[in-house]
């Protein structure tokens, strides 16, 4: 994989789903952009057209997060995550859910941002309750939807380090 390249996805057991993608910037400035609103606002936005009035991130064991996405034709998106573990530029471990049940019951993401020659590997796992809510998931086109905002932030990480 090389920086900036789009994200890998594999599934190592038939619950679990893994996402790695590569940026040009040190684990630090990812972590930030991962847990900071005024930073996440600016990268996490969805498809043109989207909006993201709520952005909540309280980076704590017990703390959790909130986002809130608006589009055209009322299109609407939310997800919450609850953060069991913690330890600041390594890793966020939450257990998150889609408001309504949209995308399945809850399910376990792991974040890890791995300092990587001179950038940073974050790898995302999801794990599920069961292999069918993993295979509804990636028919969602989930992949393509965070390869989207990935650019963003390969933009944005760019920026900040001017």
């Amino acid at each position: 994989m090389q920086f900036g390249d789009p994200l890998s996805v594999s599934s190592p057991s038939d619950t679990q789903l893994v996402i790695e993608r590569a940026f040009v910037a040190p684990p630090h400035l990812v972590y930030a952009c991962y847990t900071q609103p005024s930073l996440i606002r600016r990268w996490l936005t969805g498809p043109d057209g989207w909006t993201m009035p709520v952005c909540i991130y309280d980076a704590r064991v017990g703390g959790g997060y909130r986002f809130e996405w608006h589009g055209p034709s009322n299109g609407f998106l939310a997800v919450d995550g609850n953060i069991t573990s913690i330890e600041a530029i390594r890793y966020i471990d939450a257990q998150e859910q889609f408001d309504a049940g949209e995308m399945g019951p809850p399910y376990r993401s792991h974040l890890e941002f791995r300092l990587k020659d001179h950038g940073t590997l974050v790898v995302n796992s999801f794990t599920y309750e069961l292999m069918a809510h993993r295979d509804f998931v990636v028919s969602t086109g989930m992949a393509e939807g965070m390869e989207f905002s990935f650019r963003s932030l390969d933009r944005l990480l760019a920026e900040e380090q001017e």
